[in-house]
């Protein structure tokens, strides 16, 4: 089991930032060792039971460009301009203003919030024949992220996503034009004829609607005929990860009902770890290490739910990899299975064969 990696700082392409707010507009400056120019930016009130948002550099920064990734609503759903929004793609954090009634998503008053923010930049450019040609995207194949925008043609399709491999770990597309469409996720371990929703607690559903029933090649990944992956003449984003070893991590597990729970090798100190059940209903679980510096760690938040954050310990976060550390059945139920996406803190061992240390 190799523990090298192409990518010694994570933080050059995945950085987590907490703040409080004090109800006016204002910049946001990562504290990292690596100055980091996001190019997405997902951002959630801790302390209140508010929207997650979610801003890209392909569709652009403004109040016209939320996303909500908990809920099924259009590209700049209506609230966006009175709560704040991001307002500019700064070259070591963002900038947001503050709303014409309140700043709520981003900076209200002594409220806490986390942002999770990653790294894409244009460098590379299309390859493979896709049979849609996106109308903007940026590909960085050394973090293994790219966000591509596209125009649906409501029949099965392809599209470049520029990360030279084709271990496609995890894709995410959302319908920005239309209000009753979800966000469909693909994920590796899962395979190519089932898909599931990120906004919804639904276990993982076999249907070709979603990836046509075809795997992700080295240059092209495939999207079936649904609305949600691919709405007919509609305004489509995709946000497609690899597998980077000592960076980026997407698998699977099976619960052992203890809470000396399941151990989940990933080849590096996470950073993020999001997990969902997938062989029933369940939440999906966020944690981070700003939030949670140390072991057991008890700040949950959940992806497809606007609640606050809760405590509750349920998680070790090591040199190599997790370890659950409850019998709740929502992540760690006995025989049940779950998938989960981990972004790098730091590889296991760098490039030059130095581990890192342990929490």
């Amino acid at each position: 089991m190799a523990a090298y990696t192409t990518v010694d700082n994570p933080e050059l392409y995945f950085q987590v930032k907490l703040h409080t707010g004090d109800g006016g507009g204002g910049s946001l400056t990562f504290d990292g060792s690596e100055d980091m120019a996001p190019d997405l930016v997902w951002s959630k009130s801790r302390s209140g039971a508010l929207n997650h948002t979610l801003f890209d550099s392909v569709r652009g920064a403004g109040s016209n460009k939320e996303l909500t990734p908990n809920g099924y609503g259009a590209e700049g759903g209506a609230a966006s301009a009175t709560w704040g929004y991001l307002s500019a793609f700064d070259s070591d954090g963002f900038t947001w203003l503050a709303g014409s009634t309140n700043a709520e998503n981003f900076n209200t008053s002594s409220a806490t919030y986390v942002h999770w923010c990653w790294k894409a930049g244009t460098t590379s450019g299309i390859t493979g024949s896709p049979s849609i040609t996106p109308t903007s995207y940026s590909f960085n194949s050394t973090s293994g992220f790219s966000i591509i925008k596209f125009d649906g043609t409501g029949s099965a399709a392809t599209l470049p996503h520029g990360l030279g491999t084709s271990d496609i770990g995890m894709m995410i597309i959302k319908n920005t034009a239309d209000v009753d469409e979800g966000w469909s996720v693909f994920n590796k371990s899962l395979g190519n004829t089932h898909g599931i929703k990120l906004n919804s607690s639904g276990a993982a559903g076999d249907d070709t609607k979603y990836w046509n029933d075809t795997s992700p090649t080295s240059t092209l990944f495939t999207i079936g005929d649904g609305g949600e992956v691919n709405g007919s003449s509609n305004t489509m984003i995709a946000y497609c990860f690899a597998n980077v070893q000592g960076f980026s991590k997407f698998g699977s597990y099976t619960g052992n009902g203890n809470a000396d729970g399941t151990f989940v090798y990933t080849g590096f100190r996470p950073a993020m770890v999001i997990l969902k059940k997938t062989s029933g209903a369940a939440l999906w679980y966020l944690h981070d290490n700003k939030r949670n510096p140390y072991n057991i760690m008890n700040k949950r938040l959940y992806v497809n739910n606007p609640a606050a954050e809760a405590s509750v310990s349920e998680i070790d976060y090591y040199s190599n990899g997790f370890k659950l550390r409850t019998t709740e059945t929502d992540i760690n139920g006995s025989g049940s299975s779950y998938i989960y996406i981990a972004f790098a803190e730091a590889p296991f061992v760098n490039s030059n064969g130095v581990p890192n240390n342990a929490r």
